[in-house]
């Protein structure tokens, strides 16, 4: 069958119908992925068109896959963190949804104080297994979408679950025909899709679910679940590692549409942003993320990061506030003793702090030379200096500026006596065998001895 696509505006095959392939060994792509050796990344060069959607957005899973790697959020810090996910999303919800556990009293104990803040966005959703005894958990919560896992390649199917492909698919029809019967939209999580058979199980499936919801009369989302990292961003490579190829696949093949898809990636292979990146560019709406990437394992794609992708991809925010982002880090670090890695963009300790009189130096002259953006304006945090043997006059120099906030006809340069001073006093220290970085409060107090008060920090 051909028709109109609207977005091409060319006549295109549209209808191809996968049917289930029930295999009696399970499909390990063993080529692929030898497990004894780094796996495989095989191009077939097939390209698929990108196909951004109109709208795209952020959906979350810090208190999902974010807690299964870290001790439990109070229901106090769920509420407090819910809060800033919805000012840093904005009025338009670019931070859509948020997924809570059901499992203990006190996930519900925050998901019912969550809910009871009215907030539109981030819409709550929750989390279950494919057991009924799971969906009994969210029937009466009064929400309107849960996900469901729906593990989709063999490793699982065959390994962990112990069934075949359509015992496997008969199981999961089950679980959403009870999600339809009382009015709940599932979200289907397509476990370890970057080693499934697309072909032969995740089409065919995704197909008969189609089949389910046009009877229901409700939507049914698809999450693509990168569970150990495998997926791809390049253009050309095979199936099942491209995501190209898997967004391609499921929009063309099994007529999901990009409002209905959903990418979550993990960071196993330094490809998370990346990945997730390509998801958008290829057709998907949604994006899932966790604070700071913390999840299983290596992490899940850095929520922070995709906020700030898509200010790159759309050329504008709107109406996030990104400034949130460091409201979030220091909450996490003052109030939940999270050790954000010191290198970490746009949150890390050093992330705009440099160490290098030459770069010291650049940042005097002109903070743009140095600093990836306005981070003062965009995300409420000053580029700044560390003092060491290696910070040079300009170091020092720009320490006192940006340290006492002094105006530009006030500001010191590097050459003067004061500077120089600090300088020979603090040489001194790393000449006696010093190796750490100076603290402010060292620094406070050279600076406040050598100007005779002039310079202190109340």
């Amino acid at each position: 069958m051909i028709s109109k696509n609207n977005y091409s505006n060319l006549l295109e095959q549209s209808q191809y119908k996968y049917s289930l392939q029930d295999v009696s060994e399970a499909n390990l792509y063993r080529d692929i992925y030898p497990y004894t050796e780094v796996p495989k990344i095989a191009f077939n060069h097939r390209r698929v068109p990108m196909h951004m959607p109109k709208d795209i957005w952020i959906t979350d899973t810090t208190f999902r896959d974010g807690q299964q790697s870290r001790a439990p959020y109070t229901p106090k810090q769920i509420v407090e963190i819910y809060k800033m996910l919805s000012k840093l999303g904005g009025e338009n919800g670019i931070i859509r949804q948020s997924e809570f556990f059901v499992y203990t009293q006190k996930d519900r104990a925050a998901l019912e104080e969550c809910l009871s803040l009215g907030l539109k966005f981030p819409e709550i959703t929750t989390w279950i297994r494919a057991k009924k005894e799971d969906f009994e958990l969210v029937k009466n919560i009064g929400i309107r979408e849960t996900g469901i896992l729906v593990s989709c390649s063999d490793y699982h199917i065959f390994k962990k679950l112990g069934l075949t492909r359509k015992q496997a698919l008969d199981k999961y029809l089950g679980v959403i025909k009870s999600a339809f019967d009382v009015g709940i939209s599932p979200r289907c999580h397509l476990e370890d899709i970057t080693r499934a058979d697309f072909y032969g199980f995740v089409a065919p499936f995704v197909n008969e679910l189609h089949e389910l919801s046009d009877k229901a009369g409700i939507p049914v989302k698809i999450r693509m679940c990168d569970t150990m990292g495998y997926g791809v961003p390049y253009s050309g490579v095979a199936l099942p590692r491209s995501v190209p190829g898997i967004v391609y696949g499921l929009r063309h093949y099994a007529s999901v549409s990009s409002e209905m898809l959903e990418w979550h990636g993990h960071n196993d292979f330094y490809k998370g942003v990346a990945n997730a990146t390509s998801a958008w560019l290829y057709g998907a709406s949604a994006v899932n993320c966790s604070l700071f990437g913390i999840g299983e394992r290596t992490g899940n794609v850095p929520l922070e990061a995709m906020a700030i992708e898509y200010a790159s991809l759309r050329g504008d925010t709107d109406g996030m506030d990104l400034s949130v982002i460091t409201e979030l880090a220091n909450y996490f670090s003052k109030e939940l003793k999270y050790d954000i890695p010191s290198m970490t963009p746009f949150v890390g300790e050093n992330f705009n702090i440099t160490r290098a009189g030459i770069h010291a130096d650049g940042l005097m002259k002109d903070a743009e030379i140095y600093n990836i953006f306005d981070t003062q304006a965009i995300l409420g945090r000053a580029p700044e200096v560390s003092i060491s043997n290696t910070s040079g006059l300009a170091g020092i120099a720009y320490w006192i500026n940006s340290t006492f906030e002094l105006s530009d006809e006030n500001k010191i340069n590097k050459n003067d006596p004061l500077v120089v001073e600090m300088k020979n006093e603090i040489d001194l220290l790393y000449a006696d065998g010093r190796t750490t970085i100076m603290s402010d409060s060292e620094l406070f107090e050279i600076i406040a001895r050598l100007s005779n008060g002039k310079f202190t920090k109340n």
